[in-house]
This record gives structure tokens, C-alpha cells and sequence, in this order.
């Protein structure tokens, strides 16, 4: 799906998602998709910026920051709440429950149990959600496990479905910003 941290040309087109309830069922299920674009990370007094690559596949994701600390790369591999972080030294640290270990650790956060969701532009469905929509009928504004994700931007996807481009999510002590460049949906979507 993702090579090397490029999304390959090769992507299916998402099926009809324009109205709420088919956008959440359909992009709800899919297990594969990837996305490529940049990441900003504010807490405190102080943050980074890198690029992204996003590959998830079920419950098992790959990300791949580039530049982020002035560490090169670091490639992020999760499932569930553990994630494995290699750093551009080859060092692997894993974190059992990622949440509050990046918090202790790091002094910043971000909610990868939920991220995989609200990257798509739809709440994470196993958790309740406030939402708030644009005129446009697309979600505009959601508040999800003390995160408010604001969606102020979508790009066409392939076949005219329109997917988030930039979003901003801000929790306790962090903001996390995406601007997401592509899209991929290998094998496509279910129908």
C-alpha cells in the first residue's frame, strides 16, 4: 500500500460516501488505506514539525515521521495500544500503552487509538462523539474523548469522494495538525 512512505499509484476509488451515514459505514470498515502529508506537534512551550505516511492495515498501522526532534526518521508500528518506535539509529523502544507512555515520556500525546478515524473525517464509532457539520453536509467540527477535531479543509479522493486535507486535533497539553497530501485505498472500499 504505502512504499517506502510514498502512497503508490496504484489506489482503488472509494465507493459513494457523500451523505453521513454511508461515510461512516463505509469508511468505518475499511481495514486498508494509507495517507501521506505533514504533521505539526504543539505542547507546552514547545513542538515539531515532519512529514507523515500513514499505513494501516486493521488494527495494525505504520507511521513514518521524517524530520520530526531533528532525529531523521522514526517509524512508528503499532496494534492496539502497544507501538513499537524505531528511531533513525535502528533503536526500538516499545511502549505497552502508548497513550500515557508518549505523555510521560515525551511530555506530549496523541490519540492513536482514535487518530485512524478522524484522519477519514468520521468519529472513532466505538466511542460516543459531539459532531458539528458545514453547510456542505461534511463533518466540520467533532469533540471525542476530551479531543476537539476540526476538519477545515477536504480534497477529492478519487471518483469525486472527498477526504479530509487538513485537520487540527487538540487535547489536554496538545495540538496535533495534519495536511494530508494523498490518499490511498488499496483493493478499494466495501460498497
Amino acid at each position: 500500500m504505502l512504499a517506502a512512505g510514498c502512497v503508490t499509484p496504484r489506489t482503488a476509488q472509494l465507493p459513494d460516501i457523500s451523505d453521513w451515514e454511508r461515510r461512516q459505514a463505509v469508511l468505518g470498515q475499511v481495514e486498508a488505506f494509507g495517507f501521506s502529508g505533514r504533521i505539526g506537534v504543539k505542547y507546552a512551550d514547545d513542538g515539531f514539525n515532519g512529514k507523515l505516511s500513514w499505513d494501516q492495515d486493521g488494527e495494525t498501522y505504520d507511521a513514518r515521521l521524517s524530520g520530526p526532534l531533528g532525529v531523521g526518521t522514526v517509524l512508528l508500528e503499532g496494534q492496539g495500544r502497544t507501538v513499537a518506535i524505531t528511531d533513525k539509529d535502528g533503536v526500538t523502544t516499545v511502549l505497552q500503552d502508548v497513550e500515557p507512555e508518549l505523555q510521560r515520556r515525551y511530555g506530549w500525546t496523541i490519540p492513536v487509538d482514535s487518530l485512524r478515524y478522524w484522519a477519514l473525517g468520521i468519529p472513532d464509532p466505538r466511542l460516543p462523539a459531539a459532531t458539528q457539520f458545514a453547510e456542505t453536509g461534511e463533518l466540520e467540527r467533532l469533540e471525542q474523548r476530551g479531543w476537539v477535531v476540526d476538519i477545515s479543509r477536504y480534497r477529492d479522493a478519487g471518483g469525486g469522494q472527498m477526504m479530509p486535507a487538513r485537520l487540527s486535533a487538540a487535547g489536554p497539553g496538545t495540538t496535533v495538525r495534519l495536511v494530508i497530501d494523498r490518499w490511498a485505498f488499496p483493493g478499494g472500499a466495501a460498497p
